[in-house]
């Protein structure tokens, strides 16, 4: 399976480039290559939505999908935005109105109270009827900034605070994110699972 392709269930290229770097030399390319449009996320789980978005990458291409659903749970939110973490602030893929709406829902809760956790599924199907998926999990520990901090990642990184390693998500070196975060996690999973 190594010489074929993967199709990643994406056309979001900051995700692209991070599993490129952990996935070595294994090719992958975003659906949007493909000119394949995303399908509608209508699951209530990140496992559920990761599988709709690979059996229709795979369905289309005829190639392994592989598809990640992930997003930012906020306790002091009940778990929002979760799901609906690229969509939060109701214009998909817009991170800088994502995080401004996430600061205003936090406005006044206390340091010690805004706790988050970054969770990622990640799904590898070898073709699109494939009835034995590969399905790993991730996630990520942390609290949520009073504002923005540094550069680098995508997504919620700039507000997501890294007690251990006293950085922002954002600040972090592509290498050291990859090292711990949620995405990296369950993509370690998956590689040792494929190749034991």
């Amino acid at each position: 399976m190594s010489q074929q392709p993967w199709v990643l269930a994406s056309s979001n290229a900051g995700k692209l480039a991070e599993l490129t770097e952990l996935l070595g030399e294994q090719s992958v390319r975003l659906q949007s290559d493909y000119q394949l449009d995303a399908i509608a996320e209508t699951g209530l789980t990140f496992v559920e939505n990761a599988l709709l978005k690979a059996r229709h990458a795979a369905q289309y291409t005829g190639l392994p999908a592989l598809a990640d659903d992930s997003g930012l749970a906020v306790d002091a939110l009940d778990g929002a935005p979760g799901l609906y973490s690229a969509r939060y602030a109701g214009v998909a893929q817009d991170s800088a109105a994502n995080n401004r709406k996430l600061l205003q829902m936090m406005h006044g809760v206390p340091d010690v109270a805004r706790t988050a956790q970054y969770h990622c599924v990640i799904v590898l199907l070898r073709h699109a009827t494939d009835p034995v998926p590969v399905i790993c999990q991730g996630s990520w520990a942390g609290s949520l900034l009073q504002a923005p901090r540094g550069s680098g990642g995508f997504g919620y990184d700039p507000l997501f605070w890294v007690a251990s390693e006293q950085a922002s998500a954002a600040e972090l070196t592509p290498e050291r994110k990859h090292q711990l975060s949620h995405r990296g996690q369950a993509l370690r999973r998956l590689l040792a699972t494929i190749h034991p």
